[in-house]
């Protein structure tokens, strides 16, 4: 059975956003992990990428779930991400980091599936296990 990869919202907006500065590297890296990866998204990724879209329809044409397996938030993620956001904000943690972030790191983590993202510091630092695909230092 394939890996599944979650793809983080960050991710997902850039190939919407096709000026973004991200467009290309998210664009190969989405169909890369897509070739070899079932492709998934939570609760939490549909809410941020909705964000821009006016109508629920839109949002399904353009994440159809033939190519992105919808994945219902566990509640051990939850727990887990309520421990590592307190961490996080106990060590001074400025509010760039949002809860939905932890949300997303801890689903993917307690899944065992690998997070396409472009916020590799964030999880390298909260969620050390976590196996990341993300932009290299050369791509910052």
């Amino acid at each position: 059975m394939p890996d599944r990869v979650m793809v983080d919202s960050n991710v997902l907006i850039d190939l919407v956003e096709s000026d973004s500065r991200w467009y290309g590297w998210s664009a190969r890296a989405v169909a890369e992990c897509g070739r070899s990866s079932i492709l998934a998204i939570d609760p939490i990724i549909y809410s941020e990428i909705s964000a821009g879209f006016g109508r629920v329809e839109e949002v399904e044409a353009a994440f159809p779930e033939e190519f992105f397996e919808r994945r219902p938030l566990p509640w051990e993620a939850v727990f887990l991400a309520g421990k590592v956001h307190l961490r996080y904000r106990r060590s001074g943690g400025s509010r760039q980091a949002t809860l939905p972030d932890f949300f997303i790191g801890a689903h993917a983590l307690i899944e065992g599936m690998t997070l396409l993202t472009r916020d590799g510091t964030l999880y390298r630092t909260y969620f050390p296990n976590l196996r990341l695909i993300a932009p290299g230092p050369e791509e910052l």
